[in-house]
């Protein structure tokens, strides 16, 4: 879509023909050579995926043929043939190290079934994501990050729901935890983002980033889950007579965040769209519960038609505004 949009800017600014415009979305497009050049490295990510999911099914299909030994062999031999693969292929780096991230997974999750150790879930997903950081930092690739960004996010909303006591209603001494586990996210979020500079005092011109091959996959995969974190826990806060200032902490949140996104230097058309969900959803459930406020009277059926005219009318809204700011950018650019 920006593409598109940029191909269409120029061709208004130099006032292109119908024949210019059409040899310059030619050159625009992709080499074919440089597709075919991608496909084996696809292909072997893929492969590496499948083979993983693979694995784990087939170790479920076996459970009761294969013995508690042989699992626990068959899992580490293969993590670490995987890793001395990684160390010994260049070229299959990334689809072995993938392979090496799930089976670590794997591993772990078969360790606190077999001996049930009594750790929380969190824990096993926070030794998880410490162990696949080598593996992320060796092959540089998104492909990586984007797995262990999940690992996280997970083990970080595992964290919160813990020192919460595993109930779902919220009280105000829990402010405190959800803050602790929103600034966490927010901070993987930062981590991952391609548009964050690694700030290296030894260097004179950084050109790296904090967490190096991570691109956008990684950064919004972490994004949108951090967004869904914090939208989840301030719209049940809403309801909640004692935290309700997560709903107002989670609305400010989202404000900065879109501020900070609509920047030309950090413009991300994805990100923006999902907090921008985000705030249509707290801004209508707010304003119902303004509405009814633990009370129904005759006019019930009158409000519900209000909210839904708002909600049509925040989305028309920030619909309008994205598509404002692609174009803006498109003509930046």
């Amino acid at each position: 879509m920006d593409q598109r949009l940029t191909l269409y800017a120029l061709a208004a600014k130099y006032q292109l023909d119908a024949a210019t415009t059409q040899k310059l979305r030619q050159l625009a497009e992709p080499d074919a050579s440089a597709i075919a050049s991608r496909l084996p490295r696809g292909m072997a990510v893929a492969a590496a995926a499948l083979f993983g999911l693979g694995l784990i099914f087939w170790i479920a299909a076996n459970w009761d043929t294969l013995g508690r030994t042989g699992h626990f062999v068959l899992l580490q031999s293969l993590c670490i043939l995987l890793c001395v693969g990684a160390l010994g292929l260049a070229k299959a780096r990334v689809p072995f190290c993938l392979l090496a991230l799930l089976s670590i997974g794997g591993l772990f999750a078969y360790f606190g079934q077999t001996y049930q150790t009594g750790a929380d879930p969190w824990q096993l997903f926070a030794v998880w994501g410490i162990l696949a950081l080598p593996l992320c930092f060796s092959a540089q690739s998104d492909v990586l990050w984007t797995p262990w960004a999940l690992v996280v996010s997970t083990g970080i909303s595992l964290w919160i729901h813990a020192h919460t006591g595993h109930r779902w209603r919220f009280e105000q001494e829990d402010t405190r935890i959800f803050l602790l586990g929103w600034s966490s996210a927010l901070l993987l979020t930062l981590l991952l983002s391609p548009k964050m500079p690694y700030l290296n005092p030894f260097r004179a011109q950084p050109n790296i980033h904090n967490l190096k091959g991570s691109g956008p996959w990684a950064f919004r995969t972490a994004l949108t889950l951090s967004s869904v974190m914090i939208c989840s826990s301030a719209f049940t806060s809403l309801f909640m007579h004692d935290a309700s200032t997560l709903y107002y902490l989670g609305l400010l949140l989202f404000a900065i965040a879109a501020a900070a996104l609509v920047q030309p230097a950090t413009f991300d058309i994805y990100g923006l769209s999902i907090i921008g969900l985000c705030l249509n959803i707290l801004l209508v459930s707010g304003l119902s519960k303004l509405l009814f406020h633990d009370r129904y009277d005759n006019e019930t059926i009158g409000k519900i038609l209000l909210i839904g005219l708002v909600a049509a009318g925040l989305l028309a809204f920030t619909v309008s505004i994205l598509l404002r700011l692609s174009k803006r950018q498109a003509k930046a650019v």
